[in-house]
């Protein structure tokens, strides 16, 4: 089944940028510098860059919004018409991209405050945090930082433009943390002869 959601950079996303979104942090990822040296054709000096990438990074996306956009968008990451990446080309994301449609709440902070913790295995036997980030739209009310990511077109003629968005960072419970400092009695009696 193709993407509903494929369009040509120049038409609008209004309505993907309408949806309310929320990213909570599993596991912060390390920051990798990435020297580059090109020689361009005909020129005698090479272009040297520094590319930066988060390497090993998980994060859990809540979108809120209409249920039939929100299926359609669920769709596309399931079956993508092109294939997908995060920033560059080389960084293509994890699977899987889709872990279920929470029509009981409308809530995106709700619905990641009862997803599971998806860092991978071997992370959970070293760390368990107690809490993770929580990075957000934010509400009325809200103390928020603004940050230029609003989608406004992502035409090449026009150059791309972003517009500001209200963002609250805030933490929230790992669902899956367990207090080991205070082991649970009932486990272990050592007067249990």
């Amino acid at each position: 089944m193709a993407s509903a959601l494929g369009r040509a950079r120049d038409e609008s996303v209004e309505d993907l940028a309408s949806l309310e979104f929320a990213v909570r942090v599993d596991k912060s990822g390390e920051l990798v510098r990435d020297f580059h040296a090109a020689r361009v054709r005909g020129q005698k000096n090479s272009m040297i860059s520094n590319r930066y990438y988060l390497s090993d990074a998980v994060f859990v996306v809540a979108l809120g919004g209409n249920d039939g956009l929100l299926a359609d968008v669920a769709s596309a990451l399931v079956c993508p018409k092109w294939p997908l990446f995060l920033g560059r080309r080389s960084c293509p994301p994890d699977f899987p991209l889709v872990l279920g449609l929470h029509s009981e709440s409308d809530d995106v902070r709700d619905v990641l405050r009862g997803v599971p913790w998806q860092a991978p295995e071997w992370y959970r036997q070293r760390h368990c945090p107690a809490e993770l980030q929580l990075v957000c739209d934010g509400r009325e009310g809200e103390v928020c930082e603004a940050r230029a990511d609003f989608p406004i077109s992502f035409d090449f003629t026009k150059n791309r433009s972003y517009g500001m968005r209200p963002v609250f960072i805030d933490m929230i419970a790992n669902p899956d943390f367990v207090d080991e400092s205070h082991p649970n009695v009932d486990e272990h009696d050592p007067m249990d002869f």
